[in-house]
């Protein structure tokens, strides 16, 4: 009951005619930088943390969730309309949703996908308030131990998932972790890494990171690979389902989120493997299976789905722990820290008006996001025609206002721009991103956590395995890490004898 009677109270802060209109703000944000092609919502997040300032806390943080929610929908529009996901959670939309719309029912795939992310943000954010308490609640009781623990096992498990490779993810983590080094080391003050300059012994602001990273690395990136002819967007029409399409997708609504929200909990790297389950178990369940690869609503009702409700399951580890497990919460994760705030266990106890009023505002968020963007899908369409040069230069236009803005200093645009390049580079051979922006924002922390633990056991490695958390959380890792050698060792074994039934 606790916990309703603090999403009453929460309702009335996101229900304000100010805090409406930042959500609003965020929703139309989110979906026009989803909808366009290579821009996600972790990039537009990051070119609005300066912006957002002088903003109040409680505003600041419902237009970010506004804008992760709208980017998460604006990314299926463009795989239906012209199979270039605006988001990688929105990879799977265009498998079936572009045929969809070549066939001519880009407008029932639109819709599709727009319901879809109706029912997963409500199921998805319910669950959010069911569970979010329970897991503060317990985390309380989580030591120095345990938490280094936890911070390994995100550093491992979004690593192994992400990227072509384990050895680029664990690279691009390697790199993160060298960010996040440099500056006073807190314990004892020495230097590190800021060869001589004054202005790095505060360390490199995480707003600096994030926009360089994304928004700089993304446009050097198109910039590279830009090409001159430009395509035509699909006709949308009016969006509408018929019954038949009512019968074939309101079972993958509902499961979706059953797949999305335990996914986006854990750090297992986002929307991305939940939103391919969710693919692969509505393809085994169909009755219509000589439809998929030519069009099955199913394939995107059901992602669509699975990818609203991991939304909402990455803000439990999030808020509960301060642990991002994807990029968007990582800048999120970022925000808080701006304004002085760490999320954590007590975070329900010590800003309980503000974590309330976010949850809140994902409902009407998602009520907006139904609303709007229905009638607003051809308008969604014709802002794909923007010329690639003009959106990119403003977009390095704005992250350098807002790096500046950050300190006020010459420096941080150097810095920008020289982690701009690490990004351009880190995309050039196929780094993923997340890993590092994961190592900037939680080395620091676990690095503080492990020094910890080993001064509380005077300095003996047994400090971090002497509780029961830390020893599961351990076990798990190797088991992560384990897994794919033994798959390979399994491999040969099963293709011997296959070998000896074909000799024979």
């Amino acid at each position: 009951m606790d916990a309703l009677n603090n999403l009453v109270a929460g309702f009335g802060t996101a229900l304000t005619p100010e805090h409406l209109l930042f959500a609003a703000i965020g929703v139309l944000l989110g979906t026009a930088i989803g909808v366009l092609p290579g821009i996600g919502p972790a990039m537009a997040v990051a070119l609005l943390l300066p912006v957002t300032y002088g903003l109040e806390p409680t505003a600041a943080f419902i237009m970010f969730a506004g804008i992760y929610y709208g980017g998460m929908f604006g990314g299926s529009t463009t795989s239906i309309l012209l199979n270039t996901p605006g988001e990688s959670a929105a990879v799977v939309a265009a498998i079936e949703g572009n045929p969809m719309a070549r066939r001519g029912r880009g407008s029932q795939a639109l819709a599709a996908a727009a319901i879809g992310h109706f029912v997963g943000g409500i199921i998805g954010t319910s669950l959010l308030v069911l569970l979010a308490p329970v897991v503060a609640s317990l985390a309380v009781d989580i030591g120095a131990p345990d938490y280094f623990a936890i911070m390994v096992l995100a550093f491992v498990a979004v690593t192994s998932v992400l990227g072509s490779s384990r050895v680029r993810g664990f690279a691009s983590l390697l790199i993160g972790l060298t960010i996040g080094l440099v500056g006073l080391d807190e314990m004892t003050g020495q230097q590190r890494l800021t060869f001589g300059s004054l202005h790095l012994s505060d360390g490199i602001d995480v707003v600096v990171v994030a926009v360089g990273l994304f928004a700089v690395g993304e446009s050097l990136w198109v910039a590279a690979h830009l090409r001159q002819k430009q395509s035509t967007p699909i006709p949308v029409g009016r969006p509408w389902l018929s019954r038949e399409d009512l019968r074939r997708t309101w079972k993958p609504w509902l499961r979706g989120p059953l797949i999305g929200f335990p996914f986006g909990a854990i750090p297992a790297g986002g929307a991305e493997i939940p939103t391919f389950l969710s693919y692969a178990t509505e393809r085994r369940l169909s009755r219509h299976k000589d439809e998929f690869g030519k069009g099955a609503i199913e394939g995107v009702a059901g992602p669509e789905a699975t990818a609203s409700a991991s939304a909402a399951g990455t803000l439990v580890s999030m808020l509960t722990l301060g642990l991002p497990t994807t990029a968007v919460a990582a800048v999120m994760l970022a925000a808080f820290q701006q304004y002085g705030i760490q999320p954590g266990p007590l975070l329900f106890e010590r800003e309980s008006a503000l974590v309330w009023g976010l949850i809140a505002s994902l409902f009407v968020g998602t009520v907006l996001l139904l609303v709007i963007n229905l009638p607003m899908a051809p308008v969604w369409a014709k802002l794909l025609r923007i010329p690639r040069p003009y959106l990119y230069a403003g977009i390095l236009f704005f992250a350098s206002v807002g790096a500046y803005a950050v300190g006020g200093e010459v420096v941080d645009l150097v810095l920008l721009f020289i982690i701009g390049l690490i990004g351009f580079a880190m995309r050039r051979y196929g780094l993923p991103v997340l890993p590092a922006v994961l190592g900037v924002i939680l080395g620091p922390s676990a690095e503080q956590q492990m020094r910890r633990a080993l001064q509380l056991s005077d300095g003996s490695l047994t400090g971090l395995v002497n509780s029961p958390m830390a020893v599961v959380v351990y076990l798990v890792i190797a088991a992560l890490l384990a897994w794919p050698l033994l798959r390979k060792l399994r491999s040969p074994r099963q293709e011997a004898p296959e070998q000896e039934r074909i000799d024979a």
